[in-house]
């Protein structure tokens, strides 16, 4: 962010009022009111006008998020916001900045659609059972098909023969499953246009399906690749030459998707062309012009555009509506003209030739490598598994043996804890080895020798279960160190990293001395263009604390003790920041600490910290004992199921296959909720306030890592999602539709009727500053939206009806009213609609 925009940002050193501000009387009668709410807030006789709310009055973003709640509810009041609380942090100041000022203008002013009128229960229930029906079918398809071939394969003899014939099945389906989202998107939708579409309504059941096909194609795992930019073409996309997307977050209305010559979309990006919002999806236009950057972790919402030239900073949103115009830089949530020039990746020589060379390449590994090893080792594993291979043949079941299940038992255990240590050997050493071909700071062309080492060390050491295994715990340390961070002269906390960390090289990922971080850190070294990169090193400074859903860039200009909150974007010029917090995007300047977060400093040093380490030392390691063996009674149960189906398929053929993917499934949903209830069956989460080196944290940590969310996205979209959500616990109301919803404590949440919740959205009813953990309740109303990105923190209350835009950050405490429209990071009031009467169109 440059200079000149976080002094603007921060509080001012003194209280004058402006040559030509407002006149006294309505001043001190706003700074009586104000002084008055923030009084009672606080429980304090009196608060003095120029007292610092944080330094002085020792509050906290959970209590002015109150204070500014109780001021929006008086009409006489201007209303407040966080931004205003720590630009002006006086009584005085606020009351004179906000009085002075003219009533509140928007970047933008985004059009309320009319409320969907309800679906009904019965649109609600077939929709779910076309749903369901559909995946029978297409179960019944692949079983059917993956038996035939089997058979095929298993009836030759010789090693030449098998790999062949392993070549030609694993071809075959390979072309099926990459045509078949293809045509079934051009057969069920045709063309998409601009539309709204009533959630569970027949034409919504188009929408899911050609979704759920899109997005599971298995071009979807070249993404930034050519082969990827194809594929999307062949769904409609306007996609002009030398175009790079590195987003794995596919897009769905592909027609309304253009994006001009030699653009680039880095990773972690939004552009679905459609939202849910108010019972309703609408799609909508995004169009990229030429020589467009959007940059990681952006969201851009239907209805948007970039021309030729123009620059996305990360961690940033357009709203609907919003253009950035030609040869400009806009960061920001929602985006907002920038100075200064963000950093791209010098052009390389890239063109067709190297661009063909590579997709071919990748396409003859994946059908002459990887899909044989595949086929063909599990052909072997159903030939040589005696367990398995007895099932085949004819004769008394062996399901009624317990020789069986002794044997199958012993399988999941070598794959549990004999081939993933082995794994986890290899990327300890290979991907290091692989890195002494990359310099850094060294402009690469892509799609040649030394992007794939660098996307080889990118995939290799990026394993989530290993890192969900020693994060939260002392173990982490070692871990990261051994994939090659630099984590400097260590402070071990036992909180040092959360259980999700990511990067794209840790052989250039540096954390300094006393730096804890949260879950959902991503290390962004690597830069690209649409015809090169480089990789940087990326440097956390000393004494840091990183909230959660942080991308943190190669230029990053923060160093010693600095708090960078929750979705901050981190600024990539000016001067370096110290001493500081930084919240928002664009981020401005808030206090590094409050004395509530002071609490638990003694437990931080000496005695008290070596005898609370060392516990919580030992309750992460029973912790990490029980995900282990949670994840090997999983293996052995999936084994069974795969067995028994195999057995059954001597008698009854491909059904009893399809029978078993569908048991797959349902043993997974009914698996991790029972695992979930039991892990808090004795301490179920609720509100908290205390050291990390608590007793009822290490549960909490517990809670995180044991149980497994993977199964849920297989029910987004889908009425089945909303009880699955019950059965973990939720107060969920009716007709709820969670697109990919991520709620952290399931049993703190409360969800009202008719919400509409949007892919990438969260619901996180904790935060953690150092070494504080504080823990509340969230409650939705009947009715609300949460947009696409969107993330609510803890302690929150939302109105029915209200809507949170895209990308937004609903703070901790906030209230937010019935009818509002809320956005931006951290979010405020928009727009409030008085009523939403009208009739919405399919």
């Amino acid at each position: 962010m440059p200079e000149a925009q976080v002094t603007a940002l921060s509080p001012p050193s003194g209280g004058a009022p402006a040559r030509h501000g407002p006149s006294p009387e309505p001043v001190a009668r706003t700074e009586a009111a104000f002084a008055a709410v923030l009084a009672e807030v606080m429980r304090l006789d009196h608060v003095a006008a120029d007292s610092h709310f944080f330094k002085d009055l020792g509050a906290d973003s959970l209590v002015m998020a109150h204070f500014c709640a109780r001021v929006r509810k008086n009409t006489g009041l201007p209303p407040v916001s966080m931004r205003d609380v720590y630009a002006h942090s006086t009584v005085r100041g606020l009351a004179l900045a906000l009085t002075a000022a003219e009533p509140p203008r928007p970047a933008l002013a985004p059009s309320t659609p009319a409320p969907a009128a309800p679906s009904g229960r019965p649109r609600f229930v077939l929709c779910g059972a076309l749903q369901l029906l559909t995946f029978l079918v297409y179960s019944c398809l692949v079983a059917f098909v993956g038996v035939r071939g089997y058979a095929w394969i298993s009836a030759c003899s010789g090693v030449l023969d098998v790999y062949l014939r392993a070549v030609v099945f694993g071809g075959m389906v390979f072309l099926a499953l990459s045509l078949t989202p293809i045509l079934a998107k051009w057969v069920l939708v045709g063309r998409w246009k601009h539309r709204r579409i009533r959630i569970w309504s027949l034409a919504y059941f188009r929408l899911w399906v050609v979704r759920t096909l899109v997005r599971s194609d298995p071009l979807v795992l070249f993404v930034g690749s050519p082969l990827y930019t194809l594929y999307l073409r062949a769904l409609g996309a306007r996609i002009g030459p030398g175009v790079a997307v590195f987003s794995r977050h596919v897009p769905l209305c592909t027609d309304l998707l253009s994006i001009g010559d030699f653009s680039v979309i880095r990773k972690d990006c939004f552009f679905t062309g459609y939202r849910a919002r108010g019972g309703l999806i609408e799609t909508g236009t995004v169009t990229l012009g030429k020589n467009v950057l959007v940059a990681e972790a952006s969201v851009l919402d239907i209805g948007t555009a970039l021309d030729d030239g123009a620059r996305l900073a990360h961690a940033s949103a357009l709203h609907s509506g919003q253009t950035i115009p030609a040869g400009e830089y806009w960061h920001g949530s929602p985006a907002r003209c920038a100075d200064g020039e963000y950093p791209v990746v010098e052009p390389a020589s890239c063109g067709p030739v190297r661009r063909s060379v590579h997709s071919a390449t990748q396409l003859l590994s994946a059908l002459l490598v990887y899909l044989p090893l595949a086929v063909g080792g599990l052909g072997i594993l159903l030939a040589e598994a005696p367990q398995l291979s007895a099932v085949l043949e004819p004769g008394p079941s062996v399901l009624t043996t317990w020789v069986f299940y002794r044997d199958a038992l012993a399988l999941s255990f070598v794959l549990l804890f004999v081939i993933m240590p082995l794994g986890f050997l290899a990327l300890a050493v290979v991907p290091r080895l692989l890195s002494r071909t990359l310099v850094p700071g060294r402009v690469y062309p892509l799609y040649g020798f030394h992007y794939g080492v660098h996307r080889a060390i990118t995939l290799l050491t990026n394993r989530p279960f290993l890192t969900r295994l020693f994060g939260d715990s002392s173990a982490v340390v070692p871990y990261l160190r051994l994939l090659g961070y630099d984590l400097s002269r260590v402070e071990q906390t036992g909180s040092n990293f959360g259980t999700e960390v990511k990067h794209e090289t840790p052989y250039l990922s540096t954390v300094g001395t006393g730096t804890m971080v949260a879950d959902g850190l991503s290390v962004n070294n690597a830069e690209f263009s649409s015809t090169s990169f480089r990789v940087s090193r990326t440097a956390i400074g000393p004494r840091n604390f990183l909230g959660n859903r942080i991308g943190y860039p190669a230029g990053g200009r923060t160093g010693a003790n600095c708090l960078l909150a929750t979705k901050v974007m981190v600024p990539v010029d000016g001067r370096i920041r110290e001493d500081v917090g930084l919240l928002g995007s664009p981020s401005f300047e808030i206090p590094r600490s409050v004395r509530r977060d002071s609490s638990f400093d003694l437990m931080k040093t000496g005695e008290d910290l070596r005898t609370g380490l060392a516990a919580k030392n030992r309750h992460n390691a029973a912790t990490m004992g029980l995900y282990l063996l949670v994840r090997w009674v999983y293996a052995f149960l999936v084994t069974l199921v795969a067995s028994a189906s195999a057995e059954l398929y001597t008698s009854v053929g491909a059904a009893a296959v399809a029978l078993g993917n569908v048991l797959v499934l349902l043993v997974s949903a009914a698996y991790f909720v029972l695992v979930e209830r039991a892990v808090i069956s004795s301490h179920p989460p609720g509100p908290l306030f205390c050291s990390i080196y608590d007793l009822r944290f290490w549960r909490r940590e517990r809670f995180w890592k044991v149980p497994s969310e993977l199964f849920l996205k297989t029910f987004d979209g889908t009425p089945f999602k909303g009880l699955i959500w019950r059965l973990l616990g939720v107060r969920i109301g009716r007709r709820v539709f969670d697109d990919g919803c991520f709620l952290t404590e399931r049993t703190m949440v409360t969800i009202g009727d008719g919400c509409t919740l949007n892919t990438g959205s969260v619901v996180q009813c904790h935060s953690q500053e150092d070494g504080t953990f504080k823990s509340d309740r969230s409650a939705i109303g009947a009715g609300c939206t949460l947009g696409v990105g969107a993330f609510v923190h803890y302690g929150v209350t939302i109105g029915d009806r209200a809507v949170l835009a895209p990308d937004s950050f609903l703070m901790k405490g906030e209230s937010v009213p019935e009818n509002a429209l809320w956005g931006g990071n951290p979010a405020h009031e928009i727009e409030r609609a008085a009523a939403r009467g009208e009739e919405a169109t399919r």
